[in-house]
């Protein structure tokens, strides 16, 4: 079983999570998509996402996770402490969004942007849909 992360192929903090994440995950139950990209487009249709969602999501089991909800969802399959972070899943949503969404409104003037999507390496490029 895996797990589909969509994220924002332009955002350098997003690109730096997809990173972080491969080298958090050895077994390979994440895989990614850019949100710009063509299944990217596909997932967002097939599952009625809002195209100006402003958040990560994760696809799994045809449930789709976003905000702080996807965040938590991929902390808790990462190796490591990282999955300690889940226990915040008992905090309400509508409180751990607001973090949440305050970090993603504010992503690019902190972390900066790219004019396309990254290309992934060979080494990990199995890891792309």
């Amino acid at each position: 079983m895996t797990a589909i992360v969509l994220f924002d192929g332009v955002c350098n903090f997003c690109n730096a999570s997809v990173q972080f994440i491969i080298a958090r995950d050895p077994k390979g139950y994440f895989q990614f998509a850019a949100l710009q990209s063509d299944i990217g487009e596909e997932l967002k249709k097939k599952h009625q996402i809002p195209e100006k969602l402003n958040s990560v999501l994760v696809i799994e089991n045809n449930t789709v996770y976003n905000s702080s909800d996807a965040a938590l969802f991929i902390c808790k399959h990462l190796n490591g402490l990282w999955k300690v972070f889940y226990l915040f899943k008992i905090i309400p949503k509508t409180f751990r969004d607001i973090l949440y969404k305050f970090v993603a409104n504010n992503r690019y003037k902190w972390f900066g942007k790219k004019d396309s999507c990254t290309i992934p390496s060979p080494e990990i490029r199995n890891r792309f849909l």
